[in-house]
């Protein structure tokens, strides 16, 4: 393991080829820590922790990568502080994913800014999510939501839950189709996921292309709107293009079995009702045209807020 000295900034190279995940000290961030270090184990890669520190603080701000200290914190103190905190996460790591090799790293600077770099040649960058509300969910999702809109990398977000056991969910990897690249390129990363931890690749697809709030109540889309839409041929085209998503990539991976839903939902929300109990919903942010991109934009920022499960953002 690294020796955890506080470095101003890191290199992108630190995280080459490794699963990287945030760490603040919180139980959120341990939950994702340890889903990070199952995750590194699955793909024989290593484990980087890194923890970033942007204290001393005239008072306590919590974020999920920045770790808490007291005011006025002398650097020795901060040092021994981060040591024994990064020495007991690894230990924790190597007992739920033995055999994984974990490096702690820590640094000076924006825990965003920070962690987008350390990530930036890393296969997974992982990081917790809060489920506070108020003040500090504004203070712990912003680093989350700055990384999810803008880090280039796959983004997983791990829920803040009072269990993190994996036998607790039911082993099912929820996916949102709609035929673009990026969807294309979370389907890749779901049947991935799903042929290296098993269980089953449930595609998704919401029909329709309205612009409107994506978690916003209503019922089904293009029912009672005087459209004059054929539910029957929707739901038909929609499974055909679920079906011609999954096919490639379930043709590298013959192993997974998979199923299709087609949904009269609003994207987000039948995202939200499939995930249910799930092992990990995946996304791809940004969908084709100006006016999907937008609608496509709002389901993946509904899901960090309302993804019952680990949420993975797979930017194309």
């Amino acid at each position: 393991m690294a020796s955890p000295d506080i470095l101003k900034s890191p290199e992108s190279a630190i995280g080459r080829g490794a699963v990287v995940v945030g760490f603040d000290g919180s139980q959120r961030s341990r939950h994702a820590a340890r889903w990070a270090a199952r995750e590194a184990a699955s793909r024989g890669v290593r484990l980087v922790v890194v923890n970033v520190i942007r204290g001393p603080f005239p008072e306590v701000v919590v974020t999920p990568v920045s770790m808490p200290l007291p005011q006025l914190v002398g650097e020795q103190a901060v040092r021994a502080y981060t040591k024994d905190h990064l020495a007991e996460l690894a230990a924790e790591c190597a007992e739920v994913a033995p055999g994984v090799e974990v490096d702690t790293r820590a640094f000076d600077g924006h825990p965003a800014a920070v962690l987008a770099e350390a990530g930036r040649e890393a296969l997974l960058l992982v990081v917790g999510s809060s489920g506070a509300t108020g003040l500090a969910r504004v203070f712990a999702g912003s680093v989350t939501a700055d990384l999810a809109h803008h880090f280039t990398g796959p983004l997983v977000v791990v829920r803040d839950t009072e269990d993190d056991d994996p036998e607790d969910d039911d082993g099912r990897v929820v996916v949102g189709v709609d035929g673009s690249e990026p969807s294309d390129r979370a389907v890749e990363f779901a049947v991935d996921h799903v042929a290296r931890h098993g269980g089953v690749l449930v595609g998704v697809h919401a029909t329709t292309g309205l612009p409107v709030d994506a978690m916003a109540p209503g019922g089904a889309w293009g029912q009672g709107l005087g459209l004059g839409l054929d539910v029957e041929q929707l739901h038909s085209a929609a499974d055909a293009l679920v079906a011609r998503s999954l096919a490639g990539p379930l043709a590298r991976h013959p192993e997974v079995r998979a199923e299709r839903v087609v949904s009269l939902a609003r994207p987000a929300q039948a995202l939200a009702e499939q995930a249910e109990h799930a092992s990990l919903l995946v996304v791809g942010s940004h969908g084709h045209g100006p006016v999907r991109r937008a609608l496509l934009g709002s389901v993946s920022h509904a899901m960090l807020h309302h993804a019952p499960c680990p949420l993975a953002v797979v930017r194309g």
